[in-house]
């Protein structure tokens, strides 16, 4: 800010502030220079560029049902998963049978569906339902973007 200087008095103005000349802008005519730490400069960057590449890394989140849970702990299971999409999370929904629940594969679709159609405003089905084995059936649910 002090305007058109010669270099001679820039570098003496610098080393008496204890700081550093840098060139700004080679191009222009005159050059123009600034006098700054160019260390704390250079490291304010490196941070910024640093803040700016940070990405979440996708977990894969697991809630576990019963094809006999109540409405009451589904919804709250559904709360839960909620939670893990509005933080980018993915969300794998598993029913198991055990015994003679697995005769009744239709009430563990219908879990499912209540489970996915709790989520369709945050969520999107990535995986539909599908048996896992013998005694398993689940869905993948993916944030919406």
């Amino acid at each position: 800010m002090v305007g058109v200087i010669p270099t001679s008095d820039a570098l003496r103005l610098s080393l008496e502030a204890g700081l550093d000349l840098v060139e700004v802008s080679p191009n222009e005519r005159p050059p123009v220079c600034r006098i700054m730490d160019f260390g704390k400069f250079k490291y304010e960057q490196k941070k910024k560029h640093a803040a700016n590449t940070k990405t979440h890394q996708t977990v894969l989140k697991e809630v576990r049902l019963r094809p006999k849970t109540g409405t009451h702990d589904i919804e709250f299971k559904i709360k839960q998963a909620r939670s893990f999409l509005e933080h980018k999370d993915k969300v794998k929904v598993n029913v198991v049978f055990r015994g003679r629940e697995n005769a009744h594969h239709d009430r563990g679709r219908d879990v499912l569906a209540q489970f996915v159609a709790g989520l369709e405003d945050i969520a999107k089905v990535e995986q539909a339902c599908k048996m896992d084995g013998a005694k398993q059936m689940s869905v993948v649910l993916a944030p919406k973007v």
